[in-house]
């Protein structure tokens, strides 16, 4: 491996940027459930998840909670094991393919895929954070 991708990859701020676009999908979806709590608690009554306003609360504070944790390397396991446990939630919620057809079928799907690829891409980051405390990188 040349020198300078071992430098980026051993930088603490390529570590952090790691971590922030890891948790992007999630922080920005929390911040958006706070700025407009209203639309987004009348969305989880449209999901059926009552009373809106509780399922919203609950979900920006997990959402930007753990991404804080996992950002600021504290209870990474917690933090993704929690996060990937939401993610799983959410595809029968929001994205079940499985009772639709066509297009809307077709969109779902991908969206669990991309969802499966995120709970992953969570995984391995907790193995990650794991193996560099361990050996104190």
């Amino acid at each position: 491996m040349p020198d300078i991708i071992e430098k980026i990859l051993d930088s603490y701020w390529f570590d952090i940027l790691a971590r922030v676009l890891l948790t992007l999908v999630f922080w920005t979806s929390g911040l958006a459930k706070l700025f407009d709590f209203t639309a987004n608690a009348g969305i989880m009554d449209d999901f059926g998840l009552q009373p809106g306003w509780a399922y919203n609360l609950v979900t920006l504070i997990l959402q930007i909670g753990a991404s804080l944790m996992i950002i600021c390397n504290k209870g990474v396991w917690l933090a993704t094991g929690a996060l990937a446990v939401f993610t799983v939630l959410t595809i029968p919620v929001a994205h079940p393919f499985w009772a639709k057809e066509g297009e809307e079928a077709f969109r779902d799907m991908t969206v669990a895929l991309e969802h499966a690829s995120v709970i992953g891409g969570l995984a391995v980051f907790a193995l990650y954070s794991r193996y560099r405390a361990r050996n104190c990188w």
